[in-house]
């Protein structure tokens, strides 16, 4: 299982004028933790681009438990459950700084070939990075 953590803070600019964090950026917090997950392993979007690989989003969930205000500082634990294949599988949590859980996602990923735009394997370096997370 490979598991990573950031924190990040709720801009005036994230929030409706209810004050709670607009729903829609939900998705875009769980995209930076998950690009920030990949950061960590050493490898980035843009090198996986320049390889010829893309990761489109296949399916995003997520449920709002409780609001989130502007200034919350949050946590989101971001973790792949299980060994990717031509699917890449992210779980996240994001808990407030008392340890609430706020929300709860998931997003599927799939591998792509840029040339052909067509789904294909986990690619080997991508593999290799990973790989001591799940034997």
């Amino acid at each position: 299982m490979l598991t990573d953590e950031i924190r990040i803070r709720v801009r005036y600019c994230e929030v409706d004028r209810m004050g709670y964090l607009h729903h829609a950026n939900y998705a875009v917090y769980f995209e930076e933790a998950r690009t920030e997950l990949i950061r960590k392993l050493g490898l980035t979007y843009r090198e996986m681009e320049d390889r010829g690989i893309l990761l489109p989003v296949h399916e995003l969930q997520v449920k709002y438990l409780r609001p989130v205000f502007y200034d919350d500082l949050i946590t989101i634990k971001t973790t792949v459950v299980k060994d990717p294949s031509v699917r890449l599988q992210f779980e996240y949590q994001m808990m407030n700084e008392s340890g609430d859980l706020m929300s709860q996602g998931k997003t599927t990923l799939i591998f792509v070939d840029a040339s052909s735009r067509k789904p294909i394997r986990m690619p080997a370096f991508f593999g290799d990075i990973i790989a001591s997370y799940f034997s």
